[in-house]
């Protein structure tokens, strides 16, 4: 009986660890598992021993994230800017 339940237990926790939820970021990530999980980042630049990754987020942010000797070491949300200004409506009267 012990066994039975203990088992189910083991089998709960294995569960758990497989489909449970993975932060999207972390610090320390490597760069192999942020790119795993990102499919969709792109290299930003390259800067010696430093890399950084843009991952859209929506139409209006993204992130960068830094990555130094293959583990991420910052990370930024920033929003986008628009690349021009839309002229204000003029009301006739």
């Amino acid at each position: 009986m012990m066994k039975k339940y203990g088992l189910i237990i083991m089998v709960a926790l294995l569960l758990n660890a497989c489909v449970g939820v993975r932060p999207e970021f972390q610090q320390g990530m490597t760069e192999r598992k942020f790119l795993r999980q990102n499919k969709e980042a792109v290299l930003s630049g390259i800067d010696g021993d430093f890399k950084t990754y843009r991952v859209q987020r929506d139409d209006r942010f993204f992130v960068l994230a830094t990555f130094e000797k293959g583990l991420l070491v910052r990370l930024e949300e920033r929003e986008l800017t628009p690349v021009w200004n839309p002229q204000p409506q003029m009301n006739e009267n």
